[in-house]
């Protein structure tokens, strides 16, 4: 009989901060999804009838969502190399480029490619909220 191995993580990074990352991620992907759902610019109703393209002049509703971009950029940052390895780590098992049990390996392999663009490399991932998410619930934090 085969006995239940439990994998003991010792994250450097809090999962409950990785719970924050998933949010902004998820709030991030939603601005973008509802800007551009169906391709076109924004229509702006004048008589019910009549429709006017409306273009992003850089208002207050792009403000907000530059604002998350840029808070979220900040974060990361902030963050320690140890934990953006582990980060950068989480969403490559969530991925499926690693299994839990490799999580020591793309945690060395987070940390050889770390640099300065983490935080550009995290946002170029249309599904990094999802990868994060699946990455904790596969180590188990």
């Amino acid at each position: 009989m085969q006995q239940r191995i439990e994998q003991e993580w010792d994250l450097s990074i809090d999962p409950d901060t990785v719970r924050l990352f998933i949010l902004k991620a998820k709030a991030l992907s939603a601005a973008v999804n509802e800007d551009y759902d169906d391709g076109a610019e924004h229509e702006v109703e004048f008589d019910g009838d009549t429709h006017d393209n409306h273009h992003h002049d850089g208002l207050a509703e792009e403000a907000s969502e530059d604002l998350t971009e840029e808070e979220f950029r900040e974060l990361i940052n902030d963050l320690n190399v140890d934990e953006a390895a582990e980060l950068v780590a989480l969403v490559w098992v969530g991925r499926g480029d690693y299994d839990a049990s490799e999580w020591t390996d793309a945690v060395a392999a987070a940390k050889e490619r770390s640099n300065k663009r983490t935080a550009k490399y995290l946002l170029g991932m249309p599904l990094l909220a999802d990868w994060l998410e699946e990455g904790l619930e596969a180590i188990g934090a």
